[in-house]
């Protein structure tokens, strides 16, 4: 069933809507035939309300405590953490910092919660005045303005309250970094590499949607017409086959993009869709982990938007595609814990895996509808 790309009731309920430059803070508060058509469960919440029988192992728990070993290991001293070629880089310390929150650490508390603490300081220190969160080595910078903004978006929205000056200055780059993101959109509804309105593509898209569902989960305001026009956009970009193409111009269908796009759908509050269960589809077929397939390019950043999306839809979904990745990224981790990959590096195959590998433990206000 095709639905009008508009925001759903649900989200309307809870985004506050208001022009961009004048929001005011808010205190916080076709199927494959080698397998039957997935489709979500959004009457059960997806997987956030119903978990699986045996979800977490004791070889998962041994992997993840290896693996946060590691990754805590190459936090440099200024609370960074290193891309290889893109040395210090704003999105690899936020998906670290997310990957040792998945596990119930917090700022100053936990076993890794001054690592928190600083690496939220270093994303904090490349918040410019105009709301842009990028370091000097940055590479495509939305990229990384996305993934740090939903990490202080999850920050805050687990601990608002917990320190005032902390929270002030989270709040205050929060903010603007979500006007940055609402200005940068473009006239087809998407984002690209750069912080102005010119072009777009489905990967740099998800990662400024999901920055504003994490924004919104923790009360600051979104304008409800960015995510419409966000979902047109992404709508726009599906393929027949069930697949996501790169941008709106043409292209084949793939796997990792068709992930970001059906999580995107997700995030912006839509749970009963064809166009959902035509890239669930795909994605079995493309991608289905340990069935065999080769391994392919950007693996760690589709699997971890693939889990989302299979997470969120729940039933069927998530029962067919959580043990497969689990063990298929248990069998691939390094005897030092580590996961690497091999374009970006070990701090970002290590943290992007952690936080796949505890999605069960429904830490993160993201992954919860």
């Amino acid at each position: 069933m095709n639905h009008r790309p508009t925001i759903t009731a649900a989200l309307l309920l809870a985004v506050v809507c208001a022009p961009a430059l004048l929001a005011q803070p808010v205190t916080p508060p076709p199927a494959s035939p080698a397998a039957p058509p997935v489709t979500g469960s959004p009457d059960d919440g997806g997987a956030a309300n119903a978990p699986l029988a045996g979800e977490m192992t004791a070889e998962l728990d041994a992997a993840v405590s290896g693996g946060l070993t590691y990754l805590a290991s190459l936090q440099d001293e200024d609370g960074s953490f290193d891309g290889a070629r893109y040395g210090k880089n704003v999105a690899i310390t936020a998906v670290a910092g997310l990957a040792f929150m998945a596990d119930g650490n917090l700022p100053g508390r936990g076993e890794y919660g001054l690592l928190i603490d600083r690496s939220i300081d270093f994303v904090l220190a490349n918040a410019a005045e105009n709301g842009l969160i990028a370091s000097d080595s940055a590479n495509g910078p939305m990229y990384g303005h996305g993934f740090a903004t939903l990490f202080l978006g999850e920050v805050y929205g687990m601990t608002g309250g917990a320190s005032a000056a902390r929270d002030r200055k989270i709040h205050e780059a929060l903010v603007k970094a979500v006007r940055l993101i609402e200005r940068s959109q473009n006239e087809e509804g998407g984002w690209r590499y750069n912080p102005v309105p010119y072009d777009a593509d489905v990967s740099v898209s998800i990662c400024q949607v999901m920055a504003l569902r994490s924004a919104r989960n923790a009360g600051i305001e979104v304008s409800a017409d960015t995510i419409d026009r966000a979902v047109e956009y992404v709508r726009q970009c599906q393929n027949t086959d069930g697949g996501f193409k790169y941008q709106l111009e043409g292209g084949a269908s793939a796997w990792p993009r068709t992930a970001a796009g059906v999580a995107t759908l997700f995030y912006a509050g839509i749970y009963h869709d064809d166009a959902i269960d035509r890239g669930l589809d795909y994605l079995v077929r493309e991608a289905l982990p340990s069935s065999g397939k080769p391994a392919q390019a950007h693996y760690f950043y589709g699997q971890y938007y693939a889990v989302q999306a299979n997470y969120l839809a729940g039933g069927e979904a998530w029962a067919r595609w959580w043990p497969a990745i689990r063990t298929e990224l248990l069998d691939g981790q390094n005897d030092d814990g580590s996961w690497d990959d091999r374009s970006v590096g070990p701090a970002y195959g290590t943290a992007m895996s952690l936080i796949v590998l505890q999605m069960p433990k429904r830490y993160l206000p993201i992954f919860q509808k």
